[in-house]
Order: C-alpha cells, then structure tokens, then sequence
C-alpha cells in the first residue's frame, strides 16, 4: 500500500514509528534533566515528581508504539 496503513491518508508508517521513538526519548530525557535539577524549579521534591510523571508517560507511549495502538 505504498508505505501507507489501511485507508489511512495520514503520515507513512514508518514516518510515525519514527517520530513516535522521537517522542519516547524527549519525554524520558526531559524526565530524567527534571529529575537531575537541571532546570532547578521550585524544589527537588517538585522537580522529581515532574520526572517520574514524564518518564512513566514516556513509558507508556513507548508499550504504545510497541503494540501499534495509535
């Protein structure tokens, strides 16, 4: 189908598998720079928190990606 899923008129799939992958390393990276204290926000507590919950989301598209539910 020309690179191109079922009736979808959207991107090439594997121009979605890429940007997904993409995504998954922003999220972790900027996850784990809150973690670190790179941007040195509020507090470390703070700034941890943001971390876990850009990581777990990174997580989560990633099992996404991997089971094509997009």
């Amino acid at each position: 189908m020309n690179g191109y899923e079922n009736g979808n008129n959207g991107a090439p799939k594997g121009a979605r598998i890429a940007f997904g992958i993409l995504m998954i390393l922003i999220y972790v990276g900027v996850g784990l720079l809150f973690i670190f204290n790179v941007f040195d926000i509020i507090s470390y507590t703070v700034s941890c928190i943001i971390g876990a919950i850009l990581i777990l989301y990174g997580i989560f598209r990633a099992y996404r990606l991997y089971k094509g539910v997009q």
